[in-house]
């Protein structure tokens, strides 16, 4: 059996409120489909379909991750992604010490040296997709509505198993690592 597996970055309740406030306000319901609030997290390694002993595998590689505290982050502009022909609604992460890239490299590095993961050759960009774009729907070229400029802490590293269907994915956890 194959997992669809991705490791994310846990978000407190204040940011996800945020979060979904400025998803309501700048999400067309006709132009895009919103994630829920429990959907809401940010990636750190996506993973794939992989066997479904991997996830033990994945879960121990996350014990293992060296202690550090959380990243202090806070909420930055609205952001369509990929910049050309975007088909997500997105916030950018604003991640002043570099904690939330350093942690990514991290848990990056760490999947790939136990051979479950190949990091992506792109720079890691800091987000939260907070919607996707509905099929036949064309995004817009920009985002006039802002999210409101939430500085916070997260808690934890989480290894999620994504269950897609027609309403959109639902993660279930599997493994998580505290942070801090």
């Amino acid at each position: 059996m194959s997992l669809r597996l991705f490791v994310a970055l846990d978000l407190p309740a204040p940011a996800r409120a945020a979060l979904a406030a400025f998803r309501d306000s700048a999400a067309d319901p006709d132009v895009w489909r919103p994630l829920t609030d429990a959907s809401l997290h940010v990636t750190l390694a996506f993973l794939g379909h992989r066997p479904e002993e991997h996830a033990e595998a994945v879960a121990e590689v996350l014990r293992r991750l060296e202690d550090r505290p959380a990243p202090a982050l806070s909420l930055g502009t609205a952001l369509l992604l990929p910049p050309r022909r975007a088909r997500v609604l997105s916030v950018a992460l604003a991640d002043p010490d570099g904690a939330l890239a350093r942690l990514q490299a991290d848990v990056a590095g760490a999947l790939a040296a136990a051979g479950l993961h190949e990091p992506e050759a792109r720079p890691f960009r800091p987000h939260v997709t907070v919607a996707r774009l509905r099929p036949r729907a064309r995004a817009p070229r920009a985002v006039t509505a802002q999210p409101e400029p939430l500085a916070f802490t997260a808690g934890s590293v989480v290894l999620y198993r994504s269950h897609v269907g027609r309403g959109g994915a639902v993660y279930e956890p599997l493994a998580a690592r505290a942070l801090g």
